[in-house]
């Protein structure tokens, strides 16, 4: 049996005690390559800021098997950074040494170079002196790859990261997700592209705010598993308070 990176124990999360996220179980083996997916409010951003430690548990717990939360590198949708923030390309990726460097440690030569290089590598080489509030959406994203390629990380969380980005840039960043895989690394991708997550991503974890389905891609993003997510957003949404969180 393939070693879990990450293992959820009836995990309950969500916020002012109404939970997004009820009683889930399950593992992320490590080196695999899976997709979170699920209607909008299931719970699919709220599950990755769990894992990475921004929101405590209500219930049950996430285990990692010998691994630090600061040797994960999560990249969050684009909404949730600021980008009015006045900082060039180049150094928002060096932020991806902060690790190694600390909070005052000073960038040797060869992290410089390394920097660039991840800028080269995303395609976004000669941009780096650019303000990141002058790039594109898509431009953005490769920056943010970058960064996270400089973080050589062993488990990589990633929150909608094709979205808003044209076709080209989107088959570039999954060029980069299968290295990452093919490196052993283990990666989670939370994704609305169901199609897209057929053809790329071996493992799916449905939710809907509860386990639906978590295993081979094509046993889980059946008809009647993908209908089912649907019935329960809508009962969640329609009556919100039904499910208020009472610890046991």
């Amino acid at each position: 049996m393939t070693a879990a990176a990450i293992r959820l124990r009836d995990l309950t999360l969500g916020y002012d005690r109404q939970p997004a996220v009820q009683r889930l179980s399950g593992s992320f083996a490590r080196g695999s390559l899976t997709a979170i997916v699920g209607p909008n409010g299931a719970g699919k951003t709220t599950l990755l800021k769990g894992i990475v430690g921004l929101l405590p548990p209500l219930g049950g717990g996430i285990e990692l098997d010998d691994l630090r939360r600061d040797r994960m590198a999560y990249l969050p949708q684009q909404s949730d950074i600021d980008r009015s923030f006045p900082i060039t390309v180049l150094d928002m990726v060096q932020l991806g040494h902060w690790g190694r460097a600390g909070a005052f440690g000073g960038l040797t030569p060869a992290m410089h170079a390394t920097a660039r290089d991840a800028l080269g590598a995303v395609g976004l080489a000669g941009l780096d002196q650019r303000p990141i509030g002058s790039l594109s959406a898509g431009q953005f994203q490769r920056a943010l790859f970058a960064r996270a390629l400089l973080q050589d990380c062993p488990v990589i969380l990633l929150d909608e990261p094709f979205t808003a980005v044209d076709a080209r840039t989107a088959q570039d960043l999954l060029d980069l997700v299968h290295r990452w895989h093919d490196e052993g690394r283990t990666v989670v991708v939370v994704s609305h592209d169901l199609e897209q997550v057929r053809r790329h991503f071996p493992e799916t974890l449905l939710v809907a705010r509860e386990r639906i389905g978590w295993g081979p891609t094509p046993d889980v993003l059946t008809p009647e598993n993908l209908a089912r997510a649907r019935v329960l957003i809508d009962r969640a949404t329609e009556d919100p308070g039904h499910c208020a969180w009472e610890a046991a």
